[in-house]
């Protein structure tokens, strides 16, 4: 959010998200990453690890919002959940909570199996990415607005919406290096 939020706006989005709106959960996860990603930064710098320990963080509030016991204390509760996330992170028990792909299955420059005739195998790179993640890409594709796969995937808007931009990083980096493979080819083999 781009204007900052006050205690007691978030403590009305508390009460309506504890009542089942989906809306004011949204907003509250939103309102909360920000101050989450700054305080990662902050102690650990902008590495590609702070995505995951903000994500992380806002599955825990939005996990444990129900024994939140007073809502103006939302911020201190979200960020205790940060802290616990950190401190696992330096004691190196941090693991993702979600994989988008196996590692292992990274193509390689060349691998024949992403060429489809002179076109890209689209296929191929889809199914480098998880289950999950290749469930969320295709109902984005079918036209579900994230609080919808989010609902349909048991998660949050904020998470679905990360999910969807590294998996698509996932693909593109699939697909680039069938682009770089092809660029190294003399234009007569192309």
């Amino acid at each position: 959010m781009s204007r900052t939020v006050d205690t007691e706006q978030l403590a009305g989005w508390v009460t309506l998200a504890l009542g089942g709106d989906e809306s004011a959960l949204s907003r509250l996860l939103t309102a909360l990453e920000s101050p989450m990603r700054a305080f990662f930064i902050s102690r650990i710098g902008r590495r590609p690890d702070v995505d995951d320990l903000v994500q992380n963080s806002l599955l825990r509030v939005h996990r444990g919002l129900s024994d939140l016991k007073d809502p103006h204390r939302l911020k201190a509760f979200a960020m205790k959940g940060a802290l616990y996330e950190l401190q696992d992170f330096y004691r190196g028990r941090y693991t993702p909570k979600e994989t988008l792909f196996d590692i292992h299955d990274a193509p390689e420059i060349g691998d024949e199996q992403h060429v489809s005739g002179a076109g890209l195998d689209v296929e191929k790179a889809l199914s480098s990415l998880s289950d999950k993640a290749r469930r969320i890409i295709e109902l984005r594709e079918y036209g579900y607005k994230y609080e919808e796969i989010a609902e349909m995937v048991d998660s949050t808007e904020a998470a679905i919406k990360m999910q969807v931009k590294r998996a698509f990083e996932r693909m593109r980096d699939a697909l680039g290096l069938f682009l770089l493979w092809m660029s190294s080819l003399p234009l007569m083999e192309r």
